[in-house]
């Protein structure tokens, strides 16, 4: 038995941790960002089995997924299955865009094909795999719900709630060098103190005037005032400001631009390699 199921990238703009004692699904992120229409599609297998397998293949390597093994062992709980996962990732991992959140979303969407599981079971194993093993903290929500989004509050519903900013436009992305280890970042109490005190304070600014132009503009506040961003990257940011919006993708090594496609897109070659998308309006989904 197969199953399909795609799940779109996500870029964080900016984000206040919250962690809810031992409660997996009461933790995640407050803050906003946008679903992106690259992202990851996952084709699952199951077989019978008298003790349970999981393989993961990513864009045709095997690899030890921990993700998305351990939000697949989250769905099936013990049960003895085969099971595989060819999954295709257009982004690379480590660099702001959700893929190991939209990997492991898009696995366990496959298998509510060939199983009893829900799409709300799906979400929620997944979320609780990124949580886990702090990869993530509101990126399989975010994929999940599709658009611009502001995570009003962390978690899943009902504790979770996200509010939609409307919005249909393309999206030039940059990947300047050399990844970010997100784990490292979230562990480190100084740096994530910031994150959350800047986060906080944007997010109580995007509810106040939830538009496009106020999510660049609290996600330059955020990237400058926690230092994240390299020197390098703040100046490509600058060097398209006549030409559009930009700002750093949370937590990459990368930027996210909108406005004139073209021009942005001559003056981020320069930088590093530049994939060119769109807002996805749909969310994760079975294909």
């Amino acid at each position: 038995m197969k199953g399909t199921a795609f799940a779109p990238g996500h870029i964080s703009c900016f984000f206040e941790p919250v962690y809810h004692n031992e409660d997996l699904t009461r933790s995640g992120s407050r803050g906003a960002g946008i679903n992106i229409s690259m992202g990851a599609i996952s084709q699952v297998s199951i077989e019978e089995s008298t003790n349970q397998d999981i393989e993961v293949y990513i864009n045709n390597k095997k690899s030890p997924a921990p993700v998305t093994k351990l939000a697949i062992r989250y769905l099936i709980g013990e049960n003895p299955l085969k099971i595989s996962v060819k999954t295709k990732l257009n982004l690379p991992m480590g660099q702001g865009f959700g893929m190991s959140a939209a990997g492991a979303l898009s696995a366990t969407l496959a298998l509510t094909k060939t199983t009893n599981a829900t799409s709300s079971d799906a979400m929620k194993a997944a979320h609780c795999a990124e949580i886990k093993l702090r990869t993530g903290l509101g990126d399989v929500i975010s994929s999940n719900f599709g658009g611009i989004e502001i995570r009003k509050n962390a978690g899943l519903p009902p504790w979770g709630v996200i509010e939609h900013i409307p919005g249909k436009f393309d999206l030039v992305l940059c990947v300047l060098g050399k990844k970010i280890d997100t784990k490292k970042i979230l562990l480190d109490s100084y740096t994530t103190g910031k994150i959350a005190d800047y986060g906080r304070y944007c997010t109580k600014k995007i509810l106040e005037n939830p538009t496009i132009e106020n999510l660049f503009y609290l996600s330059n506040f955020f990237t400058k005032k926690t230092d994240l961003a390299t020197p390098r990257l703040l100046k490509a940011i600058k060097n398209i400001e006549n030409y559009g919006k930009a700002s750093m993708c949370m937590l990459g090594n990368s930027i996210y631009a909108m406005g004139e496609t073209d021009k942005i897109s001559k003056i981020l070659i320069k930088y590093g390699r530049v994939y060119i998308c769109n807002v996805d309006q749909n969310g994760a989904r079975v294909l």
